[in-house]
């Protein structure tokens, strides 16, 4: 395989634009290397990739100007374009991937499109083609109620169940709980989603996902002094998650845009009606992979949220906003929306209050959506290898 095919229009387009926007912020050395990257010099388009790279990584990433990022994707096409010419797929695929997660959107469409070429090119060669199969992901015999229930918080599933309802209509959803703001378990409205009989098939997702980058976490939780982040290839994560080794660190692939990477797994899931409620604006569709233990901490989002499990169980309890003092968010600006608590080892003395307060709690189950209304916390625990969705969206301009 060759570059020949490499048409890169948004590339060709923008390049003076872009060049031009770096040099206003002083960065001459970049718009030289991307400039003999043009004519063909792979370590320029090398050096220029980690010129964006380190500007990446200046700050903050909301502080991040976006001419870096749209300058990191130029440099990320340059230099896949020498990875093709050299035969080398995976690295080509992988730092196409990069582009993707960490660039900008000016050059998006070319990052998709090669992308798109390049796994067109590999099937038609017959390369990664192998069927469903029968391996699975996730078997029910993995689910031990009696061990889950040694490793819930205390007091789980012993007081108020979340309210689970079957044919739910949009208009009820609306009155009973969008409305009212309250949580609701809504059973029977995943069925038609491909993704519930493709997700939990390993060959299925080793063959549209296996040799694409993506970024996960490893650690218990975003809250722990050992938790940090890893790019790895989704099947290198596959094997993690299979390994069965309890001794090894859970990796965890986590609210990661995963669909406008992987358009293929996009087409796997729909976004469920409930989430044009209140006419407000879907936001985002997030992933949520990973294996049994794997901990989201006790915290709140701003927006609507329906998290749609495919794939496995997880335990999920949750508090309304009306006891958020009660539950000790931390006072930085990153962490506000995070409590202090740990719902799996409660500091009675750190936190009086927080040990007999009401909350509401359930096991959410394959094929159901659970809605969480904004500012409610809640804690999510994997009780078995798991694949959930998520969907925000917000409440109209200027609406409460």
């Amino acid at each position: 395989m060759s570059s020949n095919g490499f048409v890169t229009p948004a590339l060709e387009r923008e390049t003076p634009a872009i060049l031009h926007r770096i040099s206003e912020e002083g960065g001459y050395a970049f718009v030289r290397m991307a400039a003999a990257a043009r004519g063909g010099d792979a370590r320029a388009a090398e050096a220029a990739r980690e010129m964006a790279w380190e500007q990446l990584h200046s700050g903050p990433w909301d502080s991040v100007l976006p001419a870096w990022r749209d300058a990191y994707s130029m440099a990320c096409l340059h230099v896949a374009k020498h990875h093709l010419d050299a035969g080398d797929v995976a690295e080509t695929l992988k730092v196409l991937d990069m582009g993707l997660i960490m660039g900008g959107a000016l050059l998006r469409s070319d990052l998709e499109s090669e992308v798109e070429n390049i796994k067109n090119n590999i099937k038609n060669n017959g390369g990664n083609c192998e069927g469903r199969g029968s391996r699975v992901l996730y078997s029910s015999a993995e689910f031990n109620e009696a061990q889950v229930s040694q490793v819930l918080p205390v007091k789980s599933l012993c007081s108020n169940l979340v309210m689970k309802r079957s044919e739910l209509s949009l208009e009820r959803f609306l009155c009973d709980y969008f409305i009212a703001g309250l949580p609701v378990i809504i059973s029977d409205s995943m069925s038609h989603w491909p993704a519930r009989s493709r997700w939990n098939s390993l060959d299925y997702l080793s063959r549209v996902a296996g040799d694409r980058t993506v970024p996960v976490e490893v650690g218990k939780n975003y809250l722990c002094s050992e938790w940090k982040q890893e790019l790895i290839t989704f099947s290198q994560f596959l094997e993690r998650i299979q390994s069965g080794n309890s001794s090894v660190v859970p990796t965890y692939l986590a609210q990661h845009p995963l669909f406008d990477q992987i358009k293929e797994l996009r087409n796997d899931v729909l976004v469920p009606d409930y989430c044009y409620a209140g006419g407000g604006e879907l936001r985002s569709i997030n992933a949520w992979f990973g294996p049994a233990g794997t901990v989201t901490p006790l915290h709140h989002d701003p927006h609507h949220n329906i998290l749609a499990q495919v794939v496995g169980k997880k335990y999920i309890r949750l508090y309304p906003p009306s006891l958020s003092k009660e539950l000790y968010p931390h006072s930085e600006t990153m962490l506000c929306n995070s409590s202090q608590v740990d719902l799996d080892n409660i500091d009675d003395d750190a936190f009086p209050k927080a040990k007999d307060l009401d909350f509401v709690d359930c096991i959410l189950d394959e094929g159901e959506m659970l809605y969480i209304p904004p500012k409610w916390w809640h804690y999510v625990r994997s009780l078995t290898t798991s694949l959930s969705v998520s969907f925000w969206w917000s409440n109209p301009e200027g609406s409460p």
